[in-house]
């Protein structure tokens, strides 16, 4: 019987190490609330607004279009990430990239109608007096616009919109994410303001040079003279690439940045943030 103990004895683990096991942390996914990527726009457009136009002139109609585009967009990413996600597997490359396209498309449709009102409250001012439409504010913009235009016009440019919104997003938060997980795994550097810094400088890098082709496109589109819209966008097209080579994709990047860097930065430095704040509030 002695013998018999004595060999049970060795095949059982030492008792520091069964506690160990027992004390093993678990850890725990987050679940963010929907609203942190709407709420971080819109203090970020509160800050950024000013250096894109020199004014809080159509603000309004600026943080109605982060509470529906953005709330949407990064709503639905984190939501998807969260799913596909698990505390020691991060979601790969190819899973980011369908889950940003398709929260793009979706926050390009739920953010249009802020969109059309945002381009005409900050156009409005360069119209000629009889032809200023003069809202007051985002609210007083919708109104006027499905009174007098009918509901459709509240969707115009609804597809173009949100294919910007796919390339954007699939662009900007994807990015963020690689380049923060590079800095945190690769480079060692600690979840701070600094790293946060450094993955949404590079993802307003990546977003900016991404969506450059469709913005000189959808401009020289929109001033293309008769003769030259004439054979279609194809044939325009090639006429620009015929004169300026492929140097025309990225006309006006410096400007373009200049606009987009400092509001991706300030965006992902405010949800940082938020998510800091929510899991001290937690305790998580």
């Amino acid at each position: 019987m002695a013998v018999g103990t004595s060999v049970k004895a060795d095949l059982l683990p030492p008792v520091a190490e069964q506690r160990k096991e027992k004390t093993l942390p678990v850890v725990k996914k987050i679940h963010y609330p929907f609203w942190f990527g709407g709420s971080a726009s819109c203090f970020a457009a509160s800050v950024t607004h000013p250096l894109d136009l020199g004014l809080y002139s159509g603000l309004s109609a600026a943080i109605l279009r982060q509470m529906t585009y953005s709330t949407t967009r990064f709503g639905v990413y984190e939501e998807l990430k969260s799913r596909v996600a698990s505390p020691d597997a991060p979601p790969s490359m190819l899973n980011l990239l369908w889950m940003g396209c398709l929260s793009g498309f979706l926050g390009g449709l739920a953010g249009n109608p802020a969109d059309v009102l945002n381009v005409r409250m900050q156009s409005d001012a360069a119209l000629p007096a009889h032809q200023r439409r003069n809202y007051k504010h985002a609210l007083d913009g919708l109104i006027k616009m499905s009174r007098d235009e009918g509901l459709t016009s509240l969707f115009r440019g609804v597809w173009p919109n949100s294919t910007r919104a796919v390339l954007m997003t699939a662009s900007q938060l994807v990015s963020y994410d690689i380049f923060k997980r590079l800095c945190t795994d690769q480079l060692g550097m600690p979840d701070s303001l600094s790293t946060h810094f450094t993955a949404s400088i590079s993802a307003g890098f990546i977003a900016t040079t991404v969506c450059s082709p469709v913005d000189v496109i959808k401009t020289r589109v929109m001033s293309a003279s008769p003769a030259e819209s004439k054979g279609g966008l194809m044939h325009l097209l090639r006429e620009i690439y015929r004169k300026e080579g492929v140097s025309w994709m990225f006309r006006g990047w410096v400007p373009a940045f200049v606009r987009l860097g400092p509001h991706t930065i300030a965006t992902f430095l405010f949800l940082e943030e938020h998510k800091k704040l929510y899991r001290k509030i937690k305790g998580l």
